[in-house]
């Protein structure tokens, strides 16, 4: 089973999908199910023996605060309905091993009953997983403290995933860990996305612009198209992909500038099979989510990360990262300029930038391979408790 508590954006949903989907694929008498908070769940399809329960939706505002998305339910109720729904799923199903995404106690507290109650019963294996980078130390540090994470991760949590190499960033730098919660970690790699089968591209040459669920893309998107209207000699053509969640006037506004740049930029909606727009564009830009960024890997693409650098540094963290090792390359508001003329240099360079595998890091993306390397090993912990 796999938390995904998703009040906003699409990582967690996408994550623990990929990550579903290689357990199932390795083991033929296992299945999945995904708890997700996620309003667009159902616009993706599931691989085999792979489900989800979509829980009652939240939304984040933009002050950080959070809403339901429930008529007539404060965001408290919405809440308790969800721990309720959760508890009731989990004593339901009864998993053999529950991976928790990014929250050690869930939105708001919601997954400590059943926490509590697999730890009662002591039939399953809990793992928390993390991206590679979650904040700043100092800021993340206050965070867990006031969430109780630490004690929720040290009391519940038979080990802790981090889904990145250990040489690129550790995204519990300044939290309290003792050291037997460090023996508890595992650094996987990134997360390959499945290069399976990819549909026919869109005429090439093309630029591959995302802003991942788009609802906080609305900068970048800006940018891009300021971009190509600054200068008509920019080439190749973008195609832009807005995201579910880049929607009402502003989608409109954009549509009618793409409209006047007369084919140099065209764009689409939603696109859950993106990884074919991936496999055949020229070159990438972005912003730094996570699953964005192992899809940038995974398909060996010159990109140009344009982080966010609100409400967190996270984007900001992975893209400094991935520059000083020669994986990407950045557009920083403040060294280069969030600016049409810097972004249109950017973007002629990603014809002559190396693409992420000329740096050589080794087991890079050896992220799904060894959880399944690890759900076998606690599969068999948990046959050997039994029959003990």
């Amino acid at each position: 089973m796999f938390y995904s508590h998703d009040t906003f954006g699409l990582g967690h949903l996408r994550r623990s999908r990929a990550l579903a989907g290689a357990i199932t694929a390795a083991n033929p008498d296992a299945s999945a199910l995904i708890l997700t908070g996620s309003p667009v769940a159902g616009r993706f399809s599931f691989p085999t023996r792979v489900d989800h329960v979509r829980l009652p939706g939240v939304i984040k505002r933009a002050d950080g605060s959070y809403a339901s998305r429930t008529m007539g339910m404060s965001i408290e109720e919405t809440a308790e309905l969800r721990a309720a729904l959760i508890r009731s799923t989990v004593e339901q199903y009864e998993p053999d091993v529950l991976v928790a995404d990014k929250e050690p106690t869930g939105f708001r507290g919601e997954l400590m009953p059943a926490l509590e109650l697999l730890k009662s019963t002591g039939r399953c294996k809990m793992v928390l997983g993390l991206r590679d980078v979650l904040d700043e130390p100092e800021v993340l540090a206050a965070e867990w403290e006031r969430k109780h994470a630490v004690e929720a991760t040290r009391d519940f949590y038979d080990e802790i995933w981090v889904y990145g190499p250990r040489s690129v960033y550790d995204p519990t730098a300044g939290l309290p860990f003792t050291p037997e919660m460090q023996e508890r970690m595992h650094w996987t790699g990134y997360l390959r996305r499945d290069l399976g089968q990819v549909g026919e591209p869109p005429e090439q040459p093309y630029l591959l612009v995302t802003p991942g669920g788009g609802g906080d893309g609305e900068m970048m998107v800006d940018l891009v198209l300021s971009a190509y209207e600054a200068d008509p000699e920019l080439s190749p053509r973008a195609v832009l992909v807005y995201g579910p969640f880049l929607s009402g006037e502003t989608r409109e506004d954009f549509e009618e500038r793409v409209a006047r740049l007369n084919g140099r930029v065209t764009a689409v909606g939603f696109e859950s099979q993106i990884e074919t727009l991936f496999a055949g564009a020229q070159g990438v830009v972005c912003m730094g989510g996570y699953n964005t960024f192992c899809e940038v890997l995974s398909f060996d693409k010159p990109a140009v990360i344009v982080p966010r650098t609100t409400p967190r540094l996270e984007q900001w963290i992975r893209a400094s990262r991935a520059e000083e090792i020669g994986l990407t390359t950045m557009l920083d508001e403040t060294r280069d300029g969030w600016t049409a003329p810097a972004l249109a240099k950017a973007i002629r360079a990603l014809a002559t930038q190396p693409p992420p595998s000329a740096a050589g890091s080794e087991g890079l993306l050896d992220g799904l391979d060894y959880v399944t390397r690890r759900v076998s090993a606690l599969l068999q912990d948990t046959r050997r408790e039994a029959a003990e």
